[in-house]
């Protein structure tokens, strides 16, 4: 069963919760209980056989013939190769590389999966009416719900992207998507603002009213929704197992991960993954300049109440980080009443926790950061020492991971969630790499090219031709406009 973060809620089935998205009342749900699982009883299996093994406590309201079904998306030539997620050695590290998905980014690990997680779920809930999949974007979720989503029957997907504030890579695989049910929006404003607004329609009696005479309900495809976080458990098993088959762990030994961190969902999956047993060490959260999560790992205080900074690492640029409520509900001891008070909207994303919670918090994860430069310059020496390619999100966990390891000495094997394909900013890369401004390989679309002839490295297939697609321009919109742009959509 799932509960809410705030107390609100409680009883509900994994379907009722994968519809809803969030509490409707405010907060996220999250599992009554969390399963234990034996890695060893994964080894030897397929990622496809793992996903089953992991989602099946969680989804005990669905049967094992249509989870079968779902999971088959990792084995049926949607993701490259009989691998989906392979970890690649890298000099005493590993990298796992989440990146072999449609749209070259972590998000169709768990994008692939939630569509049909949401259909059956609907059939379940005994809801009959059309949903309609509300998505903030920081860059990458945009193409990979819009990719999952399109030509779904009875589903339509709205994604709202900040304005100039994703790559040109990011923003065409947008906006080039096919699909009579979908629809991207370019809202002048930064990710928080869109996130916030999307939170606001959740949270809108009038509109839900409007479009349930419409037949319409609403859901998310953003991490905020269980059924987008927990596929994403699946993978840190699937890098454990690879990790001991290579013998980079011995049998039973502890791994740390390191994972760069915008909205906190992926850093939430691998606690997740930790908590049902398997051998994690240290988390640790890599940020870039928009730092409100290094800060509160050292204060106890999360002021996001604060200058915002556009990166070269967009999909980090985000100060109000979703799933952080999630992990603060753990780390309190799942004190609903006390999460309430924090998030309370009088607080204006500003509160301070208690000692004893920020030990806890402390005590699980380590936080550091990477600005601009650094994270150009680790790009550069990364390929020169190790002959890898980072992207520019990557290369932040990389450049914490290398401060934690100068810090601590801690010489656990540790694995680095890569989330990216580096041809998704390919121009960044090349600065990283060359020193060189951009004219020196003309534009974005040079710049793949470029990029594959000074590496050696694919395109992966999802991003060739871009350039060559036919696009259907995004809708523009104001944050406070969102919701009108909505109602003259759908209602």
């Amino acid at each position: 069963m799932y509960e809410s973060t705030r107390g609100n809620l409680s009883g509900q089935r994994a379907s009722q919760a994968i519809t809803l998205g969030m509490v409707p009342s405010g907060g996220l749900f999250v599992p009554s209980t969390v399963p234990t699982l034996n890695w060893q009883d994964l080894q030897g299996l397929t990622y496809r056989d793992v996903a089953m093994r992991v989602l099946t406590p969680y989804l005990p309201d669905f049967s094992e013939a249509v989870l079968s079904k779902i999971v088959n998306v990792y084995a049926d030539g949607t993701f490259d190769g009989p691998n989906p997620v392979p970890l690649v050695s890298v000099g005493n590290f590993g990298v796992l590389e989440l990146w072999h998905g449609p749209t070259a980014a972590f998000k169709d690990m768990a994008l692939q999966v939630l569509p049909d997680l949401l259909k059956v779920s609907l059939k379940l809930f005994n809801r009959d009416e059309d949903v309609l999949i509300l998505v903030a974007t920081s860059g990458d979720t945009g193409k990979a719900a819009l990719e999952g989503f399109k030509n779904r029957e009875g589903m339509h997907i709205v994604v709202f992207y900040p304005e100039g504030g994703v790559s040109p890579v990011q923003e065409r695989q947008m906006t080039t998507t096919e699909g009579a049910n979908t629809h991207v929006v370019a809202v002048n404003g930064n990710f928080d603002e869109c996130q916030t607004a999307v939170k606001r329609i959740f949270a809108s009696k009038a509109l839900k009213e409007q479009l349930q005479e419409k037949d319409l309900i609403f859901s998310s495809a953003n991490s905020i929704n269980w059924g987008r976080l927990l596929p994403q458990i699946v993978y840190y098993f699937w890098a454990y197992l690879q990790a001991v088959e290579q013998g980079k762990v011995t049998p039973g030994g502890k791994m740390n991960v390191v994972v760069p961190t915008g909205n906190f969902g992926n850093l939430q999956a691998a606690y997740y993954a930790k908590r049902m047993g398997l051998p994690i060490g240290r988390i640790i959260c890599a940020s870039n300049k928009n730092n409100v999560l290094v800060d509160f790992f050292a204060t106890g205080v999360y002021q996001s109440q604060r200058d915002f900074f556009q990166t070269i690492s967009p999909s980090m640029d985000i100060l109000i980080s979703s799933n952080f409520e999630r992990f603060l509900y753990e780390m309190s001891g799942r004190n609903g009443d006390q999460i309430q008070i924090w998030y309370d909207a009088n607080n204006q994303g500003t509160f301070t926790v208690d000692p004893v919670t920020l030990k806890q918090c402390q005590d699980t994860v380590y936080a550091g950061w990477a600005d601009e430069e650094e994270t150009l310059e680790t790009i550069s020496r990364s390929y020169k020492t190790y002959q890898y390619v980072f992207d520019p999100h990557t290369a932040v966990a990389m450049k914490v991971y290398e401060d934690y390891l100068s810090a601590t000495n801690d010489q656990t094997f540790t694995v680095i969630a890569s989330t990216a394909s580096p041809f998704k900013f390919a121009s960044n890369v090349l600065i990283g790499l060359e020193g060189k401004k951009q004219e020196s390989w003309g534009d974005e679309w040079k710049a793949l090219d470029y990029l594959s002839q000074v590496t050696g490295w694919k395109i992966p297939i999802g991003l060739q031709g871009l350039d060559k697609k036919p696009a259907k321009p995004a809708d523009t919109s104001e944050p406070e406009g969102i919701m009108e742009l909505l109602q003259k959509m759908f209602t």
